[in-house]
Parts: C-alpha cells; structure tokens; sequence
C-alpha cells in the first residue's frame, strides 16, 4: 500500500472511549465566561478561570470536537519556549529574554504540576530534544546555538556525528545539540482528554458542533451570536488560532499553514534496537525546512515537517488534511533517514493547520471595550505556550498588571499579513526564498534579510 492510500486519520485521537460527544447549544443561555475555541488554549483558560474562581460560570463552545484542529494533531512536542525558540527570542527581544525564560520555565513546571496534582496521564515525557546537523553550515549554526543554550543556564551538550549516531543512528547525521531541561514529549490527544476531565470536573459547561459567528458589546458585558443560538456573557475569550476567528481583525494577524505527518506501524525489538534513541527524545532536523519525529508510547515512530503550505485564501477545511505530495515526500526523507527500517509500512496520515504570525509568536489583545480577549498565533510551539496564553488572556481580561502584560510581546502586536490576492504569492515567494537559504548553505538573501530587518520571524 502506498501512502496516497492511506485514508487520512489522526493516530492521536484514532481510540475509543474519549469524552464526549458533548451537545449543541440551541436556544439562548448566559454565562459570567464565554470561551471560543476547545483546543488546548480554550481548555485551559475555561480551567485557569475556574480553578480562580470556582463560582465563575465558564461556558466553552468548540465548532467541530474538543481538539479537532491542532491540539489533537501536533507532534507532541512541549517546550517551555514562549518565543519559537531561544534564538529567535533573542533576535526580537533580548533585553526580555531573561524574564520570558523565567516565565516559560514557570509555565512548564505549572503546567507538569496540574496535571501530576488532578492524577492527569497526558504521557508527559520531559527527556527534552536533539536538533540534529544534516548538512555541513548546521553544524557551526547548532555550535553557536549550544552556546547561547550555555549562557541562559540551559543543559545543553554538543554530540560529534559519531556521538550523534551513538544516541540515535542515521547516517545522515553530522551532529547534534542535545538540551535536556527545555521540555520533552506529551500524547497531543491523552493532553486533551485530560483537560477535558479537568474542565467538567471542575464545573465548566461544554457544547461542541457550536459555530460562534459574532460578537455584540452590550450595556453589562457581550451578546455571543452562534449558529444555533446566543449567549449572554460578562466577557468572551477567543483560542480559535488557525481557524477564522469572529473578531475580524485577528484574521489579518493569523495566517493558516499546513502541516503533514505519518505515523508508522509499531517497531520490533530489533528495529528499534538498530536505531538506538535509548532517551527516547524528540528529534528535530535544523534547516529551515525542517523534520520532527519522535517514538510513541507504542514504539511507533511519528515524522513530520518539512512542507508548510498556505492555500490560496487561508483554507481551513478538512479537504486539505490529505496532500499526497507532501506525504510521499515525507515517506521519502524518512527512509533516507532510516534505511535500516527500509519497508516499514506506515498507518496513519494526516495534515493540520499552524496558527502563525508574522513574528512567528503569539499575540495577545482584547476588543470591544475589553469584553472580548484573545490569544492566538503561537506557529506549532504551542502545546506549552497555551497555557501561558491563556492565562495572558484572563489577565487582560481582568485588567491585571503581571509579568505576563508587561510584556512586549504581550503588548505589540505583530505585523500583519497582506489581504488576498496578495497574501498567496507573498506568502509562496518567501517560502520559495526559505527552501534557498537551506540549499545556499544557510546564506539568505535580499529578501529574507528585509523581513528580518522588520522583525518579521523568518529568522527563526
């Protein structure tokens, strides 16, 4: 069987006995919070907001299932990154980065703790990562990446290639920057169902298959118009990220890219045996255009990356979940990388779309007089993130000076994206200028250095 026939499935969420299906709202309902979205951002604000106050009326509305769209479609990699990466951090806000890695490794460690503290099993696995060298300029990139890890206190220790290949066994490999305090893995769709249990534990009201059209500001708070319905509300939060969002101006802020990922059958003993990979890390290649792959709890192994497409129009339906292009090419890299395992058979594909910013970070605001907060836009590092973005959100809300909104970050906004017709061929030439800089040995051109120059996260 080839990949192209595979019917598209996510491996995450492709089990029995998840939560739900939760009902429709119809009709009109009130609530003191209403939150727009039930991926990984919503879950936790609706959770942060009760576990503050438990007498708050918490109201989630998800238009598909809990986790349809990128919560339950990730690679499962956590970081407790809030910037894309430290050296991306530190190229748009150095004087920060003390304070946002203070609050990152906070993040992380409370986010660990909720779950070890309500006995949550989300498969958190914090063994950290390997990025790993695959052409010649990599190496002295993840050299001078070591050293940046070195001085912001991080356990990070350069491996030759064959100590690279010691620890997982490619002969693709020239190296690799091993960082082992910075977050690990997690089962995208075990963390959903987790906080899912928490949510309804703790009180919070749940409708799915719940489409929110509008915003209304009223007199005491905001009118929620659904598409079955409305709500009454003191205030709405919105974590819709890749998906349109009904407040207009985050959808010149959020541009959806696609990602696509296999999942292979279970490894036997001696194929996992001829890899190595005894930590059991995430891996990651460090091109611009780049692979993520990582064991499952079954000894499967998960690939990912490298493609990112943005459709004409910013299309977010579930048509553009399967690309046979991108998962044979995916196929393809994965037994360069792994010839040991040459007919390894793969059993589930799929695509999911990236929330990313111009800055490739997230942004943060409120609307209609401060009834109305977002948190959107975190570009694939948001299974931590979410959790910080949500409680940036509340904190907005609550009109709360905090770390988390002093922060520039928090904010200024990112620059926005070109309306269509523009949009697409900007968006292509720059992803056509990315895939160059990896084939010119990193050097970028004209282009990418004025994005760069406008704090535009292609540098990242």
């Amino acid at each position: 069987m080839t990949v192209s026939a595979l019917t598209p499935t996510v491996f995450w969420t492709d089990r029995p006995g998840r939560p739900g299906p939760f009902p429709a709202l119809t009709g009109s309902a009130t609530a003191d919070l209403v939150v727009v979205g039930g991926g990984y951002t919503g879950l936790w604000a609706a959770i942060l907001a009760k576990e503050e106050n438990p007498g708050c009326d918490v109201l989630l509305l998800e238009s598909a299932t809990l986790g349809f769209g990128g919560s339950g479609r990730n690679g499962g990699f956590i970081s407790d990154s809030l910037t894309h990466g430290l050296s991306h951090g530190v190229s748009l806000w150095e004087k920060e980065m003390p304070e946002l890695i203070r609050l990152g490794r906070e993040n992380l460690a409370e986010f660990a703790a909720t779950l070890d503290r309500h006995g949550l099993d989300a498969g958190l696995h914090l063994s950290g990562k390997t990025t790993i060298a695959v052409a010649p300029h990599q190496v002295g990139e993840l050299r001078a990446l070591e050293k940046l890890h070195l001085d912001y206190g991080d356990d990070a220790v350069w491996l030759d290639a064959a100590e690279m290949r010691a620890d997982v066994d490619s002969p693709t490999y020239l190296g690799g920057l091993r960082v082992r305090n910075t977050g690990g893995l997690v089962d995208p769709g075990r963390l959903v169902d987790a906080l899912t249990e928490l949510a309804i534990r703790l009180g919070v009201r749940v409708h799915e298959r719940t489409a929110v059209l509008d915003f209304t500001r009223t007199p005491s708070g905001v009118a929620v118009t659904t598409d079955k319905g409305s709500v009454l509300a003191g205030q709405a939060l919105i974590a819709t990220n890749a998906y349109p969002a009904p407040l207009r101006r985050l959808r010149h802020l959020v541009l959806p890219v696609w990602d696509y990922v296999l999942v292979t059958e279970p490894l036997t003993p001696s194929q996992l045996a001829s890899l190595g990979w005894r930590e059991r890390q995430g891996l990651t290649d460090a091109g611009n255009q780049f692979h993520y792959y990582r064991l499952t709890s079954d000894d499967r192994i998960l690939w990912g990356g490298y493609d990112a497409i943005y459709h004409r129009g910013g299309g977010t339906g579930e048509e553009l979940a399967s690309r046979d292009s991108s998962h044979e090419l995916l196929a393809r890299h994965f037994f360069t990388t792994f010839p040991q395992l040459e007919g390894l058979k793969f059993t589930h594909r799929w695509g999911g779309a990236i929330d990313s910013t111009s800055r490739f970070t997230a942004t943060f605001g409120t609307a209609l007089g401060g009834r109305v907060g977002y948190a959107v836009g975190y570009t694939g590092l948001g299974v931590g993130a979410s959790r910080f973005g949500a409680a940036t959100a509340l904190d907005l809300l609550a009109r709360r000076d905090t770390p988390r909104t002093r922060l520039e970050m928090v904010r200024r906004p990112p620059i926005p994206f070109p309306p269509e017709p523009l949009r697409w061929p900007v968006v292509e030439y720059t992803r056509r200028q990315i895939a160059r800089a990896d084939e010119r040995e990193g050097r970028r051109g004209p282009w990418l250095a004025l994005l760069d120059r406008f704090g535009v996260g292609f540098n990242s």
